[in-house]
């Protein structure tokens, strides 16, 4: 007696759904998968979409072609994938009873029961308009889908003036895709950074000078209140400090895990709003699975249930969704919240818990900011990056990092995704075997070092503030010396305005000098001799002292140039 055929719905065809689809027709040849989706297009990668914006793709189809530059449309998933996708078809009902999903076509109207033995939901996300004044204009758009691209290239070219609303990844993106294509860039940011679920704030202004640099009028702490018109167009941009001119408003101020389908299932719906499902991607129907930017994840560090909804998870997801399908069952193990994104000459990437975050769920952390060049200083073309790692203080566990600059940046932080994965220590962090040639890093990599100069201070052997607590004692008129053992000449290059120069070579014959009754803080270019220093100092008496983290390279604030 011949195995009944199982039929398998698939309920939306980006990432997480065709890669759910894919992975089970290899493990299920017989199988009858169909994808439903209301849009006109599938399998795309959103991700690419401000590269689009900013001419660095050159035609939009490329977003969903496969290497190769074959076209991923329906055709191509029946011939090659065996896989049934009807597009512009909407789910909207789950009768679970019956097993049965209700589809409507969009164009026609027409309304249709299929049958399933499996279903995944793969709905995604949807941005978050909120309800304020001129919101409908003609000219404010959000930037998710490939006709949301369109639309915004359209507007882009006939624009000079764009107000983009919300510092995160696509926000950042976007500024710089129309920065280069010669617009007037206006950013507003609620919060007092940019990228505030990622980074602290000392590494976010290391990013809110770049954004500056090029031109980008950054406006912090300034929500939005309204838009205004002319003629059912865009024209203005109004928050309660200033009035912005307006030819296209980008609306990035984030996104909600699209759940309508599940709730009104009556499918358990988690503590972050988005669809709760087991390690196997099984929500609280055995017979449905969800995955991707509607399903909610576990933090691999906290253990809390988090919504971090990224291209790269609901890859992942999908496939472990299949595999349970199939019958060969693993655990998707969570998340790091692990992120890159390039802003002009910077690459800012960060991974696990951030300061905050780790304070929030009651861990006692431990941070440390160090920078360094991502290579050899002997060859040429070594650039900068500012790390900042975080790690609890008795179990001396990393708990998070954060990594900004325009040297290499993306190995490391997957260096330390790895490390969190595997719950590593700071001090097997800094006993890493990691490769070591000029072109590539110093024969102490820049995660050595800092994971070193940490080590340091959690055994008491180099007290540090990082730069931000220094901005903050300096604001507050606190008395203390500010030391800068940097060389005459890299003094006269740059310099942070009102420290006083003793370079690191005069100190021991200047012991005299120094008072012993005040704080002292040092610092350098990176704050390696600061810490020397620091040594010196604590040597010859001086208990009052702590070096600045980072030095120079890790001060985001004002510098005095030449």
């Amino acid at each position: 007696m011949s195995q009944q055929v199982r039929r398998i719905l698939i309920v939306g065809g980006v990432a997480a759904g065709m890669k759910t689809a894919a992975r089970l027709r290899r493990l299920d040849p017989q199988a009858r998968i169909t994808v439903v989706d209301r849009g006109q297009q599938v399998s795309y990668g959103a991700c690419a979409l401000p590269y689009y914006i900013e001419g660095v793709v050159s035609e939009l189809d490329e977003v969903r072609r496969t290497p190769t530059g074959v076209l991923r449309d329906e055709a191509f998933f029946r011939k090659v994938k065996g896989v049934e996708v009807r597009t512009g078809v909407e789910a909207t009902a789950i009768d679970r009873a019956n097993k049965r999903l209700r589809v409507r076509e969009v164009a026609s109207g027409r309304k249709e029961e299929l049958p399933y033995d499996q279903l995944v939901l793969a709905t995604g996300n949807r941005p978050i308009l909120p309800p304020l004044p001129g919101i409908e204009l003609e000219g404010v758009v959000p930037l998710k889908s490939m006709e949301d691209a369109a639309a915004l290239d359209r507007l882009a070219r006939a624009a000079q003036n764009a107000v983009i609303v919300g510092g995160g990844l696509i926000g950042l993106e976007v500024a710089e895709a129309l920065i280069k294509r010669g617009l007037r860039v206006t950013l507003l940011e609620m919060k007092d950074q940019v990228l505030p679920a990622a980074l602290d704030f000392g590494m976010a202004a290391l990013v809110h000078r770049e954004l500056r640099r090029h031109g980008v009028a950054l406006r912090l702490a300034e929500p939005l209140q309204r838009l205004e018109g002319e003629g059912g167009t865009v024209r203005r941009a109004v928050t309660d400090r200033g009035v912005y001119q307006a030819d296209l408003v980008l609306m990035a101020i984030g996104v909600r895990p699209e759940v309508g389908l599940a709730r009104e299932a009556d499918l358990e719906i988690g503590p972050t709003g988005a669809i709760a499902v087991d390690p196997t991607m099984r929500t609280s129907d055995p017979d449905i699975f969800a995955a991707g930017d509607c399903a909610e994840a576990t933090d691999l560090v906290s253990g809390r249930k988090v919504y971090v909804p990224l291209g790269s998870t609901a890859n992942k997801q999908g496939r472990v969704a299949a595999n349970a399908i199939a019958g060969r069952p693993e655990s998707f193990p969570g998340v790091l919240g692990s992120l890159i994104v390039k802003v002009f000459d910077l690459t800012v990437a960060r991974t696990g818990l951030s300061e905050e975050d780790a304070h929030l769920v009651g861990d006692d952390p431990v941070t440390l900011v160090a920078a360094s060049p991502d290579r050899a200083h002997v060859f040429p073309g070594a650039r900068p990056i500012v790390i900042k790692l975080i790690a609890e203080r008795g179990s001396r566990r990393l708990l998070g990092a954060q990594i900004v600059g325009p040297g290499v940046v993306d190995k490391r932080i997957d260096v330390l995704a790895t490390a969190l994965s595997f719950g590593a220590t700071v001090d097997q962090l800094a006993q890493l075997d990691l490769t070591y040639a000029p072109p590539y890093s110093a024969a102490m990599d820049p995660l050595h070092q800092a994971a070193n100069a940490l080590r340091n201070k959690l055994d008491g052997l180099g007290e540090s503030f990082d730069p931000v607590a220094v901005e903050e004692m300096r604001k507050s008129g606190r008395d203390f010396l500010f030391l800068d053992v940097r060389s005459p000449a890299e003094h006269a290059e740059v310099r942070i305005p009102g420290a006083t120069l003793l370079p690191l070579g005069a100190l021991r014959e200047r012991l005299d000098e120094l008072p012993k009754e005040r704080d002292i803080v040092l610092f350098c270019k990176v704050s390696l001799r600061g810490y020397e220093a620091l040594r010196i100092l604590q040597g010859a008496g001086f208990s009052r002292v702590r070096y600045m983290e980072g030095g120079i390279l890790g001060w985001p604030f004002e510098l005095e140039i030449g």
